[in-house]
């Protein structure tokens, strides 16, 4: 697996999505599926699972959170009939945000929630069709218009090996909010490109916990690292879960968590799923110790 993925926070229509977006999308598989039982939202179903280059994991977590365009899964195709094609397929049923047209930054360009809300973006870019066909788009608005470079800083900082390959500013009176900085820039996260972008009329929406970005730890200390750089809000810790000072929501998750839900007695399992739910930072000899019932 990638040390990022893509963790989507459907109600109650996880697998219906995933098998959609497998039928839209050739290079797509389903890896893994297991349920977390007697959670707060009763049994979750997880799917983790691989679009192209990117992957992800869906659950069923109930209707707390919902997906807006702060984070897009953006699509780099060869031409304009290969994004006409899929955005037939895919913005089936789904809302445009910029209706399917040509554009100045691309010949064949398309913003738009599908029907399960999640916000896709398809352009003309055969460079990045190649080797990243797929890539996150976060987009810095309402409250933290205009923070993209600050936080392009902070996580490359964090993230061993993190490069910055792009900068664009808007030009003096291009944005018509003034806190907006940069119209577009590329972070290379592990195998893993992030663009991040200033909303240039300030936007209405923020990150929540619908589109989080789940971290797979090797190791304790890998755990408390990123947490301890990561986390800044104590009120949003929770099963591993944290919010940022953008507020983008991540998830610290040690890949030992799911070897020790791999396999086991139902009772086993769920003793391990209850310590979870109890806990804001995971920790791992917690975990080992309640499945085993040390």
């Amino acid at each position: 697996m990638q040390h990022l993925i893509s963790h989507l926070w459907f109600d109650d229509e996880a697998s219906e999505a995933v098998n959609f977006y497998l039928s839209v999308f050739e290079d797509a598989e389903i890896l893994n599926e297991m349920v977390y039982e007697d959670t707060p939202s009763g049994d979750a179903l997880s799917i983790e699972f691989r679009l192209e280059n990117l992957y992800f994991n869906a659950i069923n977590g109930g209707p707390q959170f919902k997906f807006n365009p702060s984070i897009s899964i953006m699509v780099s195709l060869p031409d304009g009939p290969a994004v006409d094609k899929l955005y037939g397929e895919l913005a089936e049923g789904g809302t445009d945000l910029m209706p399917l047209d040509s554009y100045p930054f691309s010949e064949r360009y398309a913003w738009f929630a599908d029907q399960y809300g999640l916000t896709w973006q398809l352009m003309v870019d055969s460079d990045h069709a190649k080797s990243e066909k797929l890539r996150l788009n976060l987009l810095f608005s309402n409250a933290v218009c205009g923070k993209a470079e600050e936080a392009l800083d902070f996580y490359q900082e964090i993230f061993e090996g993190a490069e910055i390959r792009a900068v664009s500013k808007y030009s003096e009176g291009e944005a018509p909010d003034e806190r907006a900085k940069i119209n577009y820039a590329e972070l290379v996260i592990g195998e893993n490109e992030l663009v991040l972008m200033d909303h240039g009329a300030g936007g209405d929406f923020t990150f929540n916990e619908a589109y989080s970005l789940l971290i797979l730890c090797a190791s304790q200390a890998e755990v408390d690292y990123y947490w301890e750089k990561l986390s800044s809000d104590p009120n949003a810790e929770q099963c591993g879960w944290l919010k940022d000072k953008f507020g983008v929501a991540w998830q610290i998750v040690p890949i030992r968590m799911y070897e020790l839900m791999a396999e086991g007695t139902e009772e086993e399992l769920n003793r391990v799923t209850q310590a979870m739910l109890k806990m804001k930072k995971i920790d791992i000899e917690a975990l080992e110790n309640a499945k085993y019932g040390i």
